[in-house]
């Protein structure tokens, strides 16, 4: 199973979209608390709530308590700006967690310690004046290439 991890999500309509494909992939999406919504019909409809009710999600109610949680992935990648490591090369396997910052600010410096240089990977971009993409779009790009191995590999 792959795993997602939305690190302080601010944006109701990201969150579900990246639900909607998360159930869709059959993955797991971890919700790190607080989050700049409140989960309800209203905020997320639009974006995937029909598809809730067939989401594996967890909620956690902040970093710590999703490290020490028995359904955490063991080995995780954030996708981030701050590396040159591209997200196609790195070889996933069953069990990994992508882990994304929130829209505003990203990953915080301490979770970019704690993860590890080794373990930062990016998604390129042709643009350089431009920063990054949407947060549902690059859960979508990165979720799907891991997707890929995992179905090449056999493992899906």
């Amino acid at each position: 199973m792959l795993h997602v991890v939305l690190f302080q999500p601010e944006i109701a309509p990201n969150t579900g979209n990246i639900g909607r494909m998360c159930a869709l992939t059959r993955s797991r999406l971890h919700l790190i608390h607080p989050l700049g919504f409140v989960i309800n019909d209203r905020n997320l409809r639009r974006a995937g709530m029909d598809y809730w009710k067939s989401l594996d999600v967890h909620e956690h109610a902040d970093w710590p308590a999703f490290r020490a949680s028995a359904l955490a992935p063991k080995r995780l990648w954030l996708l981030t700006t701050k590396t040159e490591r591209s997200f196609w090369d790195v070889a996933y396997a069953d069990g990994d967690g992508l882990v994304f910052g929130n829209e505003g600010a990203g990953a915080p410096e301490w979770l970019h310690e704690e993860i590890g240089a080794s373990q930062r990977v990016t998604i390129p971009h042709a643009n350089p004046e431009l920063r990054s993409l949407n947060l549902s779009t690059a859960a979508g790009v990165a979720t799907y290439e891991a997707v890929r191995q995992l179905t090449h590999a056999g493992v899906r």
